[in-house]
């Protein structure tokens, strides 16, 4: 909290506003590093530069803004996992159409991948494998869906059981 002069104006750093006692707004403010207070920029300030927007960086930016994209398996293997976790995660470095080659993760229980296999990639991280940032899709093109699976089976792409 930043008190003015006068010791009834009391600003709110959170929200930006000076606010006295009563609880009136009197000028909408910026905070300086150094503590200073400034007003709001004036018409002529914000005609010679204005506002920039936020630039907005994507998570997945190899799919350039498609939801999927295909590619082809240059190596699959496995992998382990970041410190607290165990296991060996099954992986595949896979080229796309467009050219870029990226570390993607395969779901569920056993593959039928190898080398040169053609498959959909979608966005989505896995959370203690550091750089894979896409996961196959299963039973779409030449990936396999996840045999005897009951619940969540349009994840992995398996048919309902008779």
């Amino acid at each position: 909290m930043i008190g003015c002069d006068c010791g009834l104006c009391v600003l709110r750093t959170r929200d930006s506003l000076l606010i006295n006692r009563m609880g009136l707004v009197l000028v909408q403010t910026h905070v300086l590093r150094d503590g200073e207070i400034t007003g709001m920029p004036t018409i002529q300030q914000l005609i010679r530069k204005p506002r920039q927007p936020k630039v907005r960086t994507t998570k997945s930016q190899h799919l350039q803004g498609c939801p999927q994209k295909r590619g082809v398996c240059t190596r699959v293997y496995t992998t382990t996992p970041k410190k607290p976790n165990s296991a060996m995660r099954k992986v595949a470095k896979v080229r796309l159409t467009n050219g870029f080659e990226v570390i993607s993760y395969i779901p569920g229980e056993s593959h039928n991948l190898q080398e040169h296999s053609v498959v959909l990639i979608r966005g989505g991280r896995v959370k203690d494998l550091p750089g894979v940032r896409y996961h196959i899709l299963r039973g779409v093109l030449d990936t396999q869906g996840v045999k005897d699976r009951k619940q969540r089976r349009s994840k992995y792409g398996a048919k309902r059981p008779k």
